[in-house]
């Protein structure tokens, strides 16, 4: 396959789950600055899923700017990220009604991971396929910011089935800004 095709088909699911995403926000009851607040935590759950993925499509973007080839397993952990993905705006939905439930944070957070871990199985074989190129992708365990994005993840999963069920949506904020601060800067873009 064309990597250029995978890209595209890619982009093209990742903006309709971004995009029904929206669609799932709750509408206030009343119309005003009370009525939006009560559905705070509606919008931090869908700004945080829409920023989580648009940064993993950046972050596509950017690598596979550099890839020639994509071999059989990469369509495959594509597929297998893409349909991870497109549980977001169930979980997002899920989570926003019932923020402090240990089961519903944990659901979250599984996909969150099945995605991270599917991404990692699409460097691997990309970079199995473009064995000539150093690509250095992001989703590497090679790479310290990814073992720490893991970490922090498992242990914000951990902590919501044990103590605190909203850790796992702070601990994805938290490793959202730990890899863009750990890859745009010093990759120049």
């Amino acid at each position: 396959m064309n990597k250029d095709r995978l890209a595209a088909f890619t982009d093209a699911i990742l903006a309709i789950i971004m995009t029904i995403l929206v669609l799932e926000l709750k509408k206030p009851t009343c119309v005003t600055l009370a009525g939006l607040w009560a559905l705070r935590v509606n919008f931090f759950a869908y700004a945080l899923s829409f920023f989580w993925i648009g940064l993993m499509w950046m972050t596509h973007h950017n690598n596979w700017q550099n890839v020639k080839l994509v071999n059989t397993q990469t369509v495959i952990y594509t597929l297998l990220m893409l349909f991870f993905s497109s549980l977001f705006p169930y979980t997002t939905s899920l989570v926003a009604d019932n923020f402090n439930n240990p089961t519903a944070q944990a659901f979250y957070g599984v996909v969150i991971l099945a995605v991270t871990f599917s991404n990692m199985a699409i460097s691997h074989s990309v970079d199995v396929a473009n064995d000539d190129l150093s690509l250095g992708l992001l989703y590497t365990l090679s790479d310290r910011a990814v073992i720490l994005d893991i970490v922090i993840k498992v242990a914000g999963l951990i902590l919501t089935l044990t103590v605190f069920p909203p850790a796992m949506m702070f601990a994805i904020f938290v490793t959202m800004f730990e890899i863009t601060l750990a890859h745009f800067p010093q990759r120049g873009r």
